[in-house]
This record gives C-alpha cells, structure tokens and sequence, in this order.
C-alpha cells in the first residue's frame, strides 16, 4: 500500500475534485466517518458544510485540509468494507481519530485506491499538526496496516505499481476536465519526489510525461503577472489544447509556492551531486559515446535523462541532467565547468576524432597493401613518379639527424657507433 497526502487551503477544491469523478462515473463515495447521515443520503452541499463548519472555528489556520490517496497493488482487491476498514484505521492512526472524512473509491487507474478528504481542525477548535505527518505517522501506519491486512508492501513492489506514465496526446480532444486531471497526476508525483531550482529544471521532468509548465512569453499577461499555466504537449514538444492556470488545481503549484520548492531543493540535491558527477565522467571516460546521441543513451542506460536546450536554429546552448535514481536536477553549469554543454560537446568531439583515426576504413587499407605489393623494378610502387634529385636531396636531409640542432633529443643526435666484427 502507498500512501500519498496533500495537504491544502481549499476544501471545496479537494471535495469538488472527487464528486465530479462521481458524477462521470469514474468513482463513487462509500463511506462519510463521523457525518449524521450514510454517505449515500449526503448532497454536495451537505458533504461540504460538516467539515466547513469545523474550519470556520479556527479561521487562523491556513492550511486546514487534507486529500489522501491510499494505493493498493493489483494483487490487493478489497471489497468495499474492508476499504472502509482500511481508511479509519489509518485515519486513527495518523491522529485523526474522530476527524470527520469523506471516503471516494476511484475507478479509473490500474490499481485499486482511495481518496480520503478530512480537516485538520478539530470540535474544539485546536489543530492537529501536520508536521512531517507523511515521514512518520503515516509510514508507520502504512507499515502496521500492511502487516495487519496481509497487503502487498510497497517496498516488495519497489512501487512500480504505481508507475507513472506519460500524459498522452489524445487527453486533449476529451475535454478541460480529463486533460487537468491527467496533468494533475503527473505533477502531483513529480512535486512530490524530485528535487529542481527552477522552472527550467521542473520542465526537464515534466517534459518525459508530455507536461510544460509554462510562464508565458516575454512581454505576455502571463508573465507580467508572475503566472504560470500548464499545458499538454505533443510527441515533437509542440503545445496542445487549452493550458490549465496553476490556481485552477486543488494543491495549487503556484509560481509564488514553487519558489519554496526550488529553495529546498538547491540544499536537498547537494548531497547527490557527487554522484551524478562521477557518472557523467566514467561515461565520458570509456570513450564509447562519439556523439551527443550516444552520450545521452548511456546516461539513460544508468538511470539519467540528459535534457538538451537549443536555440530555434538547433545550436545547443545547455545540458540538463534529471537523475532519476536520486530524484535530482542539474544544470551542467551547476555541476561545474566540464559538465556545461560547451565543454561536454568538446569531450565527445575528441572522442569522434580518435574513433576516425583508429578506425581506417578497409577499403583504404587494401588499396595501400596494393601499392605496397605491386612494384616496378628497382622497388618503386606501380604509379608512382619518378623523384628527381632535389625531391631525393631533400628527403636526404631531412631524414638525417643533425648532431647540432637542439631540438633533436640527444640520444638520436649521437653518432652512431660502429660495431667490430668478432673475428673468428
């Protein structure tokens, strides 16, 4: 079981979220813990105002909702009361005890999962805190559910269960809705475990799953007022359907909240960026890759996506590495000098060089064994003209070792000495 916790400002978005899946037919909500009636006998309205009413007593505490997501492996299919089960014991176990929760089975993944959307404020009007609830409680509780429901543990499955995939191009012919909640799941995953400075380096991961995250041209509204949308893209990187405003998702990934993101995530990749040099060079150092392509498929063979930034007239100006074995972005100026576009280009220049010189092609080499073999009397190669006495003089001198030029070594500028013949 993976658990996944999104913590926000917006209970109407996180609730809004789950019944519009309901009315498509894509989910249902099975459970209402701690509300006067049974889930089926709730409207929106009633579903909303039992846990507004909570957050209306504490109006100081800004970020007062929760929406969790509980993911099974494919092996793990629960009916609908163990589900049930399942979703107030973690809830009991993570501090919500008693907390009032909507419950939504989802419907329409590979996998069966959960929704849970709850507050954080309590009756009295106190807060529970959620300080590194998803490091501690919620791994805990994760674990001792596992064990005690006999699911598949996560680590087992190393989570590719729970594999994401790219957003594909067709999304955008079925409408604003399917095409948000596609780009929604990918940055959900992507805010979550990786670790970038900038919007550049968070667009060199969205990018593998066909998401851009967009700030707008120079001089456009978009810019002008720090915004920032995201939109599809097609198989060549073009720009496909309506872009969606960061402000428009629930866990919204505004510009402003991002730079938070990208501060953390200057301290949190130091740590990995050894590594990632130490791959770089190696791969570099088996002289194997004499093209940028090449260098690019060995990196991704070691689990590093290289990113290459060209102008519109496809002259490289950038290298940035996503390696997704620590969840780490680089830029290669940020890794140090040798690993910027420049001087990576340089390196795999001179890789091209030597593999042309040491690799003759066959047709030249029996062309020169022919002019070898092939003579005319007096051992001049067929074909070849005759020197004349300036050409031969010439060769002469140049041949010969000249004791007084210092720029001959030493040992070659020694006469050679005369061996006696051992009488006998």
């Amino acid at each position: 079981m993976v658990a996944v916790i999104h913590s926000g400002a917006s209970l109407r978005e996180a609730v809004n979220y789950n019944e519009h899946k309901v009315t498509r037919g894509v989910a249902k909500c099975i459970d209402a813990g701690y509300y006067t009636r049974d889930a089926d006998d709730l409207n929106f309205h009633q579903k909303l105002s039992r846990l507004q009413d909570l957050i209306d007593l504490n109006t100081r505490i800004k970020v007062n909702t929760l929406h969790i997501s509980l993911n099974f492996a494919a092996e793990d299919r629960l009916d609908t009361v163990t589900l049930k089960e399942v979703a107030g014991v973690y809830l009991e176990k993570i501090g919500f005890e008693n907390q009032p929760y909507l419950l939504y089975e989802h419907l329409d993944a590979g996998h069966q999962h959960v929704h849970i959307v709850t507050t954080n404020i309590r009756p009295d009007g106190s807060n529970i805190k959620l300080h590194n609830i998803g490091k501690i409680r919620s791994e805990v509780a994760r674990k001792e559910i596992e064990n005690d429901y006999g699911l598949v543990r996560a680590e087992d499955h190393k989570r590719s269960v729970f594999k994401l995939s790219p957003v594909p191009a067709s999304i955008v012919e079925y409408g604003r809705a399917q095409t948000k909640q596609a780009i929604s799941n990918v940055l959900q995953t992507v805010l979550k475990e990786y670790h970038f400075t900038s919007v550049s380096e968070l667009n060199a991961v969205l990018a593998q799953y066909r998401v851009l995250a967009d700030t707008g041209g120079q001089g456009s509204r978009i810019q002008q007022r720090q915004g920032l949308v995201f939109r599809v893209l097609g198989p060549n990187g073009e720009k496909l359907g309506v872009p969606i405003k960061a402000s428009d998702f629930y866990f919204k990934p505004t510009l402003g909240r991002l730079q938070a993101r990208f501060e953390a995530g200057a301290i949190q990749r130091k740590k990995h960026s050894v590594r990632l040099r130490n791959t770089i060079d190696m791969t570099l150092a088996r002289r194997s890759t004499p093209s940028l392509s090449a260098f690019s498929t060995a990196l991704r063979q070691q689990g590093v996506t290289l990113v290459k930034r060209a102008s519109d007239s496809g002259v490289l100006y950038g290298l940035t590495y996503v390696d997704h074995r620590t969840k780490t972005v680089f830029n290669g100026s940020d890794l140090g000098k040798p690993y910027s576009a420049k001087a990576v280009q340089a390196a795999i220049d001179s890789i091209a060089s030597q593999a042309q010189i040491h690799h003759t092609p066959p047709l030249q080499i029996r062309e020169r064994v022919s002019l070898e073999t092939d003579s005319e009397p007096g051992g001049r190669p067929l074909g070849m003209p005759e020197a004349d006495q300036d050409t031969t003089r010439l060769l002469s001198e140049l041949l010969q070792s000249q004791r007084g030029d210092p720029t001959v070594p030493y040992p070659v500028r020694q006469p050679k000495k005369k061996t006696r013949r051992k009488s006998l």
